[in-house]
């Protein structure tokens, strides 16, 4: 190091070298892509594509797989569309957040335009960490509204003939019809409910592993009900 005439302070080639490297080593690295976030286990009302959900405002929750420590995630973003064309496309959305910084990854509520009957919608959810860091969009999920209004009950109750005796045992009942189909169907879906425990069955095969249902409730003031998707769409 020389001090020139005018008081200044001229450094030499090390000391120089020194600055380069100090000043190259408080530049963040890039991330490479295995160190960006994913989006996994996209569940609404904490099941995986469900059918048949009566919540008018269903509650999205999603989990986050990261391979860096301690990863935070920092904002999200959900879009919702009733063609999964659309978004993936990022069109015609029933609802998308924009980018709302916050932590919450559960039971976000939706919030976007009034579900119908039946209505089935699909989404998907990108995030931002606090290093940074941002996933890609999510793969997409779906669920599906059950029947949300009184009028859309249009069946009549089936009833077996049952000795009213209460002190002499009843076998339990099967209650059974038989329909043709002359046209191939595209989807369909079966609400089923009961006074008492049922068991679904379509061709002599159960639809469902589920017990119990329609699951206990005072049968005089409400009765739960089941929603069978009955083919493969």
């Amino acid at each position: 190091m020389k001090k020139t005439k005018n008081g200044s302070i001229r450094l030499g080639n090390r000391f120089l070298m020194f600055i380069a490297i100090l000043q190259i080593g408080l530049i963040p690295p890039f991330l490479k892509a295995s160190d960006l976030p994913t989006i996994t286990n996209l569940r609404t009302e904490y099941k995986t594509n469900p059918v048949g959900i009566d919540v008018k405002l269903p509650r999205l929750s999603w989990e986050i797989v990261s391979d860096q420590r301690n990863f935070i995630q920092k904002a999200y973003q959900i879009r919702i569309s009733d063609s999964k064309k659309d978004l993936l496309r990022g069109k015609n959305l029933l609802w998308d957040t924009g980018k709302i910084t916050s932590e919450q990854s559960n039971q976000v509520v939706y919030n976007g335009a009034a579900l119908k009957s039946r209505q089935r919608v699909y989404w998907q959810v990108k995030i931002w960490g606090k290093d940074g860091s941002a996933s890609q969009w999510s793969k997409s999920a779906f669920w599906e509204m059950g029947l949300l209004n009184q009028k859309d009950w249009q069946a009549s109750w089936i009833e077996p003939q049952l000795n009213g005796d209460t002190a002499i045992p009843n076998p339990s009942p099967i209650l059974r019809t038989e329909f043709e189909i002359k046209k191939s169907v595209k989807s369909a879906r079966a609400y089923v409910t009961s006074h008492g425990l049922y068991e679904f069955h379509i061709n002599g095969n159960k639809i469902s592993d589920q017990l119990f249902t329609p699951g206990w409730t005072s049968y005089k003031k409400r009765l739960q009900y089941q929603t069978y998707n009955i083919t493969h769409n």
